[in-house]
């Protein structure tokens, strides 16, 4: 004889409580997981900037001068010639024979040329030649270059600078300065995320992610190429905790 066991109501009531309090726990303890998630998740992105002038440490300086002539043979010669003084002139403003290099003439006949009137050239022949001092004295070379009259006075016409014809003042000491610039970005960057933090009514956490981005070098203006100005921005983010 099998003796049955009827629970009832109150059997399924209690099982039920028993239910909805086990979901409870769980609910509570799944929300709370999530706050403290989103809380990790705080975070503030901030950029610190850090800048230096340093002064150009090479050059690269080309000096173009012009000749014209009817006759060929004439124009080589008077180039040549030209190119003579323009290196003799380098020599005596303390330039080495290594730190000057001069090219090829390179030579137009005008009257071969497909455009214009070639009757109205004067001088048939037309050349140019173009002497390049490599040197990491930039005060020498800024002295020399003011002295670029005295070839004038020579009959050398110098040709102006132009697209081709540029003078380049480098700096190339960049790793030199490169970590105390990394850490002046940096500090820049929390000192900035620190603010943010305060207002916010929060306390600044550890780094999340740092960017250290690029470095650029430009003039520092027009008129003084052989100033640069170094300049890095880094990118940082925090973790904010209350």
């Amino acid at each position: 004889m099998h003796e049955k066991t009827n629970r009832g109501p109150a059997g399924a009531m209690v099982l039920g409580v028993l239910l909805a309090l086990g979901l409870s726990v769980l609910g509570y303890q799944l929300a709370d997981a999530m706050v403290s998630f989103k809380a990790a998740e705080r975070a503030v992105t901030v950029k610190g900037l850090a800048e230096r002038e340093v002064a150009a440490d090479t050059v690269i300086w080309p000096i173009r001068f012009n000749a014209a002539d009817d006759d060929l043979q004439g124009l080589y010669s008077t180039l040549d010639r030209q190119g003579g003084l323009v290196t003799t002139f380098l020599h005596e403003a303390g330039f080495s024979q290594e730190e000057i290099t001069p090219s090829a003439p390179a030579i137009v006949d005008r009257r071969a040329q497909g455009y214009g009137n070639p009757a109205a050239q004067d001088l048939r022949y037309a050349g140019n030649v173009t002497v390049t001092v490599y040197s990491r004295n930039v005060n020498r070379v800024l002295q020399a270059m003011r002295r670029l009259t005295e070839l004038g006075k020579q009959g050398i016409a110098i040709a102006g600078e132009d697209y081709g014809v540029r003078t380049e003042f480098l700096y190339t000491a960049l790793n030199d300065i490169k970590p105390a610039m990394i850490e002046e970005a940096t500090r820049n960057a929390r000192e900035v995320a620190a603010k943010f933090a305060q207002d916010s009514e929060s306390r600044l956490g550890k780094i999340r992610t740092a960017n250290q981005g690029l470095f650029s070098i430009q003039d520092r203006d027009s008129n003084t190429a052989h100033i640069k100005k170094v300049r890095v921005v880094s990118t940082v983010e925090y973790y904010l905790v209350d």
